[in-house]
C-alpha cells in the first residue's frame, strides 16, 4: 500500500519556510507500515495543485496533503480539487459554527473571509479541527484516498492523529516496521561504517540516515521478504507483522550493540527529554550555570513538559561580574585563570549548587566566536563542569564550526553529563 505526501503552499516553494510537516508525515505513515513513495510541494496555484493530485494519484493509494486551507486570497486548495473532481463548494453549518465559537473564545468577531474555511468540496468527509479555525476533508481522486489538512504543524498533526490514522490504520499491509534510534556523538560516515553489513546479516532490513545537526537518527527498516517469511512459517497479515517487528527488533538490537551509548533514545525521544527522565529517575534536581551557552541548556530542558520536577536554576552569567556575585567565583579565580577555564568552571559549578540547593549542578563556559579567540584560547574551547555531593568533575572540548553550532554542541555535551551522572556512581 503506497502513500504520496503533498505540502501546498507558496512559501514552502520559496523557501520562506521549512517544509517540516512533510517529513513528520512520512515518519508517521511508515511507522503505521505504508510505503511512502513520494513527496511533492507545488505553490498556491490551481493549475498546478490539479496536476500534482492527479499525477500523485496515478499511483498512489493514499494521498496525505497539507496547506492551503486558510482564509485568505491565496488559499486554493480547497477551491481547486472541488473544480478537479466537478463539483461545487458546499457550506457545512456546524463547521461554520466552530470556526464562530473559537473567534468568540478569544474575544474577537469573526471575519467574512474565515467563513470561506467552511467550505468542502460536495460529497467530501469533513476532519474535526480541534485545535484550530480551519476543518480539513477527505476526498477520493480515482481510486486514491485523498486527506486535506491544514499547514499549521500543530494543527495538522493533532488532526492526522485523531482523523486520519483512524481511517487508514486498516488500509496498511502491516509488512513492514521501522525502529528509529536517536544517536548523538558521532559524525554520520563514522555510524555508516560500524554498522557497515547489518543489511547483510538480516534479510529485509534497510537501514537509513537522517542528520539533523547534531543528531543522526539511525532508521532500521524491516519488510517481509518472500523467502524468509516463508522460512519463517509466517501465515497471514498478522503472522507477517509479528515477523516484521521482531525482525526489525533484532537488527535494532544489532544497531544499539555496535553503537554504544551514543544510541540515547527511540522514536520521539528528544536529548533533553531523556535527560529529565534520568534526573527524576533517580530523584534529582538541577541547577546550571551558563556563560558561553547564553540559556541554550535551559531552552532545551525547559521545551519538555515537566521540566519543573528537577529544574531549580539556570543562571545566565555572561559577565564577569555576573559570575561573582551570583555564583561566587573568587576574584583570583577570573584573574589567575580568566573566565573561560577549568577553575572557573568548577567554580561555577559548585557556586549554581551552593545557591540553588540542588543534586547536581552543570556549568559551561568557553569562547563561542567568532571573535574573542587567543593562540591559547582559541574559537571553540569550552569548560564544562559537573558538581555533585561527591565532587566537582570537568572536561576540555574544542568545538569547530560557527558559534550556533559550537553553542548547541557545548549544549549538548554538558546534557550528556547530566545524564551520566545521573544514572551513574556520582
Amino acid at each position: 500500500m503506497t502513500c504520496a505526501v503533498l505540502s501546498i503552499g507558496t512559501e514552502l516553494t520559496r523557501g520562506e519556510l521549512i517544509n517540516s510537516n512533510s517529513a513528520w508525515l512520512a515518519a508517521g505513515l511508515t511507522d503505521l507500515g505504508f510505503e511512502v513513495v513520494e513527496h511533492d510541494v507545488v505553490d498556491d496555484d490551481r493549475g498546478r495543485i490539479v496536476a500534482a493530485l492527479e499525477r500523485l494519484a496515478s499511483f498512489a493509494d493514499v494521498i496525505v496533503c497539507t496547506g492551503g486551507l486558510g482564509p485568505t486570497t491565496d488559499d486554493l486548495t480547497t477551491a481547486s480539487v472541488a473544480a478537479m473532481l466537478g463539483v461545487g463548494l458546499v457550506r457545512d453549518e456546524a463547521s461554520l459554527e466552530h470556526i464562530r465559537r473559537r473567534f468568540e473564545r478569544i474575544g474577537r468577531p469573526m471575519s467574512d473571509s474565515n467563513a470561506k474555511q467552511a467550505d468542502f468540496p460536495e460529497g467530501a468527509t469533513i476532519l474535526f479541527n480541534p485545535v484550530g479555525t480551519a476543518p480539513g476533508f477527505e476526498v477520493s481522486v480515482r481510486s486514491a484516498r485523498a486527506f486535506f489538512m491544514p499547514g499549521v504543524p500543530s494543527e495538522m498533526k493533532r488532526m492526522f492523529d485523531d482523523q486520519v490514522v483512524p481511517r487508514i490504520r486498516a488500509l496498511a499491509p502491516h509488512d513492514s516496521h521501522q525502529i528509529r534510534l536517536r544517536t548523538f556523538g558521532m559524525p554520520e560516515s563514522v555510524v555508516g561504517e560500524k554498522l557497515a553489513g547489518v543489511e547483510l546479516i538480516f534479510e529485509g532490513v534497510t537501514i537509513g540516515y537522517r542528520a539533523h545537526f547534531p543528531e543522526i537518527e539511525v532508521k532500521v527498516l524491516a519488510r517481509a521478504p518472500g523467502s524468509a517469511s516463508r522460512r519463517a512459517g509466517v501465515d497471514g497479515p498478522e503472522g507477517t507483522h509479528a515477523f516484521v517487528r521482531d525482525l526489525s527488533e533484532r537488527a535494532a538490537r544489532e544497531v544499539r550493540t555496535r553503537l554504544g551509548d551514543i544510541v540515547y533514545g527511540e522514536g520521539e525521544d528528544t536529548f533533553s527529554g531523556v535527560v529529565g527522565r534520568a534526573l527524576r529517575t533517580r530523584g534529582w534536581t538541577l541547577a546550571i550555570a551558563e556563560s558561553c551557552t547564553g540559556g541554550l541548556v535551559g531552552h532545551m530542558l525547559t521545551r519538555e513538559p515537566g521540566a519543573s520536577d528537577y529544574l531549580l536554576l539556570d543562571a545566565v552569567t555572561y559577565a564577569n561580574s555576573a559570575k561573582q556575585s551570583v555564583l561566587g567565583v573568587d576574584e583570583d579565580v577570573l584573574r589567575g585563570h580568566g573566565a573561560v577555564s577549568a577553575e572557573c568552571a568548577c567554580r561555577m559549578a559548585e557556586g549554581a549548587r551552593r545557591v540553588s540547593g540542588a543534586d547536581v549542578a552543570l556549568a559551561i563556559t568557553g569562547i563561542a566566536g567568532p571573535g574573542g579567540g587567543t593562540d591559547s584560547k582559541p574559537v571553540g574551547l569550552v569548560y564544562l563542569a559537573i558538581a555533585t555531593a561527591k565532587g566537582t568533575e570537568v572536561i576540555e572540548r574544542s568545538f569547530k564550526g560557527e558559534r550556533l553550532f559550537i553553542q548547541t554542541l557545548a549544549a549538548y555535551v554538558g546534557l550528556g553529563m547530566v545524564r551520566d551522572a545521573s544514572e551513574g556512581d556520582l
